[in-house]
């Protein structure tokens, strides 16, 4: 979920990475890779039709709403084309994915095709142990590389040697792009005599008056883990910036997590908790529950991804507005995001060239269409998404991706800073927001996790 460069005009997302991620340069903790050997482009079949009776293991985690829906109809539709072909659908949680699958892919029998997060946790962990097939000659043949901008491919590419990524093969095909913004509820803002805020500065000062009238500022729930990343990500993104956020991430200019802007995003997280900006318990209330809460009218404001807007809607119908999150005041817009979890052939996968047919059929121009149909932000936005009208909270999303292009204005998920970040930011902020570390000792937390990987102890 993120992306990354070239000195090119990108289509949509690209602008947005192609700066952001620009250095996934060289970092500590290379090992060797058993990475298996590519195909050749000429000996690749490109026609599942041929294979004879293929079983095509898939594991995703497109289990939300609107995401559940398109790849669900992509699966229908790849399967009445290929009547050979039987997918056989693994569904689960980002959670569960992320706790189950290395197991999985270490198995005799791993899935074939999977979606694998980006970064050093998971996608060049998986590198490492030779448990993903390069995909470049596959680009070569289906023409990735003249579909997706460099930007959004390079965040799916592990180094030969497995000790960093953003450059080197291609592991992985995203389909869609995210970002992480602000729903609110138009129906009570107006009640409140409040408009869609347009800087940081009037965001954070709606949140005393929204409180004061008795209603829950934010919505959320942290009993996931993962979601704090999210919330605390948008905070440190307008208090410390773009340059540095990314910087952090990549192990680029001597970059530390106990900086003061970051210790002053992790103080107005906690402060806000204080404040009683979220409602109570939110470290004991899941992320879906929140969610649903907010569609039934509570609380205001809802900070998570544009994942989110397919379960919304249908509850929430023209109340539901959506924005990136409101710059400081002279600022351009920065936020969390970048790209959905990446489709990747497992090395032992049985039919490798299907299970690539599978992955360009679920990405292609038409799958974009059915992911604009079901209320996801493809990764390059077809005509059919430019044009829904920024009344609805699809176009307000397509709208705000191109903000974010034309501002370079994405910055990369937090998780990706080391192979055990995900583990170490998850469970410092439960304690952060539970009261139970100050500010400083969450970051100090953070940098020691960071400074042993970069160090290489």
């Amino acid at each position: 979920m993120t992306d990354r460069r070239r000195p090119r005009r990108l289509p949509l997302l690209g602008a947005v990475a192609a700066a952001a991620l620009l250095a996934a340069c060289g970092t500590p903790g290379a090992g060797s890779s058993s990475t298996p050997e590519a195909k050749s482009p000429s000996s690749i079949s490109t026609d599942p039709a041929t294979a004879g009776n293929v079983t095509l293991s898939v594991w995703d985690q497109e289990v939300r709403g609107g995401q559940n829906a398109e790849i669900t109809k992509l699966n229908k539709e790849f399967m009445a084309r290929y009547p050979n072909v039987t997918i056989k659908r693994t569904a689960k949680s980002f959670s569960d994915l992320k706790t189950t699958l290395k197991l999985a892919l270490s198995g005799n029998n791993p899935p074939d095709v999977v979606e694998a997060n980006q970064g050093y946790p998971d996608m060049v962990s998986f590198v490492k142990a030779g448990m993903l097939t390069p995909l470049d000659s596959y680009a070569k043949v289906y023409g990735w590389d003249q579909r997706y901008p460099a930007s959004l491919l390079d965040l799916n590419r592990v180094s030969d040697d497995a000790s960093h990524f953003g450059e080197g093969k291609l592991y992985g095909l995203s389909q869609m792009g995210e970002f992480v913004g602000i729903y609110y509820n138009k129906d009570k803002l107006k009640s409140l005599g409040l408009q869609p805020p347009k800087t940081w500065q009037d965001f954070v000062a709606d949140l005393p008056k929204i409180k004061a009238e008795g209603q829950v500022p934010i919505m959320f729930g942290n009993l996931d883990k993962w979601p704090a990343i999210h919330e605390f990500g948008v905070i440190q993104a307008q208090t410390a910036g773009a340059d540095a956020v990314r910087n952090l991430v990549f192990g680029t200019g001597n970059a530390s997590w106990t900086d003061p802007n970051t210790v002053k995003a992790a103080t107005t997280l906690q402060d806000w908790v204080k404040q009683g900006y979220f409602q109570s318990g939110v470290n004991g209330t899941k992320y879906d529950d929140a969610a649903k809460q907010f569609a039934h009218g509570q609380g205001v404001f809802l900070i998570t991804g544009t994942w989110e807007a397919a379960v919304l809607e249908p509850d929430m119908g023209s109340s539901l507005g959506m924005m990136v999150t409101p710059p400081p005041s002279g600022q351009q817009p920065t936020t969390t995001g970048g790209e959905s979890l990446a489709f990747a052939v497992t090395s032992k996968a049985t039919d490798p060239d299907v299970a690539a047919a599978y992955i360009n059929f679920i990405t292609n121009a038409h799958a974009g269409d059915v992911m604009t149909e079901t209320g996801n932000l493809p990764a390059v936005p077809s005509s059919k998404a430019k044009a829904i009208s920024t009344n609805q909270v699809e176009g307000q999303i397509v709208q705000g991706w191109e903000q974010l292009s034309a501002a370079n204005g994405l910055v990369p998920y937090l998780d990706y800073s080391t192979p055990t970040f995900y583990d170490t930011i998850t469970a410092a902020l439960q304690s952060l927001i539970g009261g139970q570390m100050s500010p400083q000792q969450f970051t100090q937390t953070l940098q020691k996790d960071y400074s042993t990987f970069h160090s290489g102890s």
